[in-house]
């Protein structure tokens, strides 16, 4: 199936530019000028995955992305002014799957998107309702103490508590999980969750553990099954 993108940027240099580039692809696109008119649309009628910049009038990527976490897990990038790391670490914080800085490459901005969707379709039923490979091979729903983790559902658990992730957020910590007491470099994290050889900094990973963290001491304050060894990585603590 051919997937689509949705734009929103107001931009119409870059919206057309990209669109453009997209749809020699083989993608289909929609493109939104403004975050107001870009949200009921990728409420409603949701595409594969959405590019949103942050620098918009009336509604900003940020408070877009806020209002669309709260309904929908739709994989989302961020475009972000240049060297501007507020912007990127809010993205993350807020549940982007990944950013890139402008000026960008249109080649960087598909491989991405590629890579993105690639990893959505990890987190899918398979055909026939045969079940998925996830990350080093595991198939199945993982069981570690109170967590629980379906990949073919793109669910999780803490302690019977629905915990929402993104699908970079869910396959980082299933390639924890998957070993608990191992410790993952942050490259190691990188290859899991990034798989086409595309760069991300070490502060990339550092964001998406935080939130990781975040949404599980939401259900539960004492949550501390992520441990960071300083100058290694980052495990699943083994119980």
């Amino acid at each position: 199936m051919t997937a689509t993108v949705a734009l929103v940027d107001d931009d119409r240099n870059i919206l057309t530019s990209v669109s453009i580039a997209l749809q020699a692809e083989g993608f289909l696109t929609r493109v939104y000028s403004d975050g107001e008119a870009a949200l009921k649309a990728l409420v409603d009628n949701p595409p594969d995955i959405a590019v949103l910049d942050i620098k918009m009038p009336r509604m900003d990527g940020l408070e877009l992305l806020r209002r669309l976490r709260e309904r929908s897990r739709l994989p989302v990038i961020f475009l972000t002014s240049k060297d501007d790391e507020l912007d990127e670490a809010l993205g993350l914080a807020m549940g982007a799957d990944d950013y890139i800085a402008k000026p960008f490459s249109q080649r960087l901005l598909i491989a991405r998107i590629r890579a993105i969707l690639r990893r959505a379709e990890l987190t899918q039923p398979g055909v026939d309702g045969a079940p998925d490979v996830g990350v080093e091979g595991a198939a199945g729903p993982i069981e570690r103490g109170r967590l629980s983790m379906d990949p073919a559902r793109h669910r999780t658990l803490w302690a019977g508590e629905v915990v929402v992730l993104t699908v970079t957020e869910f396959l980082i910590l299933e390639t924890l999980a998957q070993r608990p007491g191992i410790v993952k470099t942050r490259n190691q994290l990188m290859d899991a969750a990034y798989q086409d050889d595309i760069y991300v900094d070490d502060r990339t990973i550092d964001s998406h553990i935080k939130r990781l963290r975040r949404k599980f001491r939401a259900v539960d304050a004492e949550f501390d099954a992520i441990e960071t060894l300083y100058g290694a990585g980052y495990r699943f603590a083994d119980d």
